[in-house]
C-alpha cells in the first residue's frame, strides 16, 4: 500500500481510522449516521441536521457533521479558536467535551492528522487500562 499518509483526510478514512481502534462497536452501521463506541461510550458519530449547526447564508442545517470527542477543554478551544481551522462548536455543545467538522471540509485535514483526531477521541473515551495498553503499544514518534 503506498504511503497516503500526508494526503488530504476523506470520510472513509474516519470509518477505517476508528475501526481500527481495539475493542470498537458500531451503532447504525447501516445507516448514513453511525456511531462509533468503547466501553459502551460514543467517541465519533455522525451527527443527523440539527437546527444548532445552520449554514449562516441560506440557514440551511449542516447535513454533514461529525462529532469527535476531545480530552479536555483546552483541547476544544485550541481546535475551535483558530480562524481557519475547520473544526466548530455550537451552544448546544457548551460544556461537552467535543468538536464538530463539517465532512465537506474534511480535506482541509490531512490523513494523519484525522489519524490523531480519531486516536485522541478513543483515548478521551476509553477506560485508563484499555488507553494505557494502546499507548504503550503505540509510542508518539
Amino acid at each position: 500500500m503506498p504511503d497516503d499518509e500526508g494526503r488530504p483526510a476523506r470520510v472513509e478514512d474516519v470509518h477505517e481510522l476508528a475501526l481500527a481502534m481495539p475493542h470498537v462497536a458500531v451503532y447504525d452501521e447501516t445507516s448514513d449516521n453511525p456511531i462509533y463506541q468503547v466501553g459502551g461510550k460514543s467517541f465519533i458519530f455522525f451527527r443527523n441536521p440539527r437546527p444548532d449547526a445552520v449554514d449562516p447564508e441560506t440557514g440551511e442545517r449542516y447535513q454533514d457533521v461529525i462529532v469527535f470527542w476531545v480530552a479536555s477543554e483546552e483541547d476544544k478551544l485550541a481546535l475551535v479558536q483558530e480562524e481557519a481551522s475547520p473544526f466548530f462548536t455550537t451552544a448546544h455543545f457548551d460544556g461537552h467535551l467535543s468538536v464538530l467538522l463539517r465532512a465537506s471540509r474534511i480535506g482541509e485535514l490531512t490523513r494523519d492528522e484525522l489519524a490523531e483526531m480519531v486516536q485522541d477521541a478513543w483515548l478521551s473515551r476509553a477506560s485508563a487500562r484499555r488507553a494505557a495498553a494502546w499507548l504503550n503499544a503505540h509510542p508518539p514518534k
